[in-house]
C-alpha cells in the first residue's frame, strides 16, 4: 500500500487498509466551507468508513458488499447525524472500492470514481470504474475555469454539482443514504487466473485515465515488479508536466489472492 497526500501539510482524506481476505480503498470528498455542515471533516469521513467498512467485511463474511457498503454508510452516518447536517450536499462523501476473497472466489465493488484492476494471467485486466461522476462534473468544468478555488462563485458551482450526487441522473457516492450502495458496480470472479489486484484513488488512476502516461497492462506491471509508490511518483511528475494540481493518491496492491 501507498497513500500520499496532494499537498505537504495537508491531511490526507483517502484511506486504505486490508486484512489478509480483504481490502478497502475509501477516497474522501468535500469543498471549502464544508465544516459549517459537518465539524468532523472529510478525513474523519473516510476513516469512519473505511474502518467500518473492514470490520463488517471481516465480521461478516456472508453479507454481500452491497450490504457491507450499506451498513457502513448507516453506521458512521448514525455517529454523526445528531452534531452535522449529514443531508447537506456539501457534508464529506467518499467514493469507494472494496474485494474480498471467499474461498474460491473475489468478490468486488466500485462506487464513485475509484478504480478496481483485476490482473489477469490470460487476456487484459478488468479495469472497474464508475464513470458517472466524471461525466457530469465535465459539463461543469468551464463553470469552474478561471475562479479562484477561495471564491464564492467557485464555491456556489461546486455546490450546484455536489447536490447532484445520489440522486436519479446524477452520480452515487458513499453519504447518509445507505441506499446509495445499491448503486455501486459489484462483480463475483474466480481466484484461478488472477495474477493480482489494485485499487486505487482517482488522484492514483489518473496517470492511465486522465494523462495517459501510460496502459492499465503496463501499470499493473509496474506495480508488481516496483510498487505502488512508483505510480504515485509518476503521477505527481505527469500532475506537474500538465499543470494540474496534485491530489491525494493512494493504491493499495494486492497479490497471493489464491492463498487468501
Amino acid at each position: 500500500m501507498a497513500s500520499v497526500p496532494g499537498h505537504d501539510g495537508r491531511v490526507n482524506e483517502d484511506f486504505a487498509a486490508a486484512t489478509a481476505t480483504a481490502a478497502v480503498l475509501v477516497d474522501g470528498a468535500g469543498i471549502p466551507g464544508a465544516e459549517a455542515a459537518c465539524r468532523h471533516g472529510v478525513a474523519w469521513y473516510a476513516v469512519r468508513l473505511g474502518g467500518s467498512l473492514l470490520g463488517l467485511l471481516t465480521l461478516d463474511p456472508a453479507s454481500s458488499l452491497t450490504a457491507v457498503l450499506a451498513m457502513a454508510i448507516d453506521e458512521v452516518t448514525g455517529e454523526h447525524r445528531d452534531t452535522c447536517d449529514v443531508a447537506d450536499p456539501i457534508s464529506p462523501s467518499a467514493a469507494v472500492a472494496m474485494l474480498r476473497v471467499s474461498g474460491d472466489r473475489l468478490d468486488h465493488l466500485v462506487l464513485g470514481d475509484a478504480t478496481l484492476v483485476l490482473n489477469r494471467a490470460e487476456g487484459e485486466p478488468l479495469v472497474v470504474t464508475d464513470p458517472r461522476e466524471v461525466v457530469i462534473s465535465r459539463s461543469y468544468a468551464s463553470a469552474l475555469a478561471g475562479r479562484t478555488p477561495a471564491s464564492e462563485e467557485y464555491r456556489s458551482v461546486l455546490r450546484e454539482l455536489r447536490a447532484r450526487r445520489n440522486r436519479p441522473g446524477g452520480f452515487w457516492v458513499a453519504k447518509d443514504d445507505p441506499g446509495a450502495a445499491h448503486q455501486a458496480l459489484t462483480g463475483t470472479c474466480a481466484v484461478a487466473g488472477l495474477t493480482g489486484a489494485a485499487l486505487l484513488s482517482n488522484g492514483a488512476s489518473r496517470l492511465v485515465d486522465r494523462f495517459a502516461s501510460t496502459s492499465w497492462p503496463d501499470a499493473m506491471a509496474l506495480l508488481a515488479t516496483h510498487g505502488p509508490g512508483e505510480i504515485i511518483d509518476r503521477v505527481r511528475r505527469a500532475e506537474a508536466r500538465h499543470a494540474v494540481a496534485a491530489d491525494d493518491a493512494t493504491i493499495v496492491h494486492c497479490t497471493w489472492l489464491d492463498q487468501a
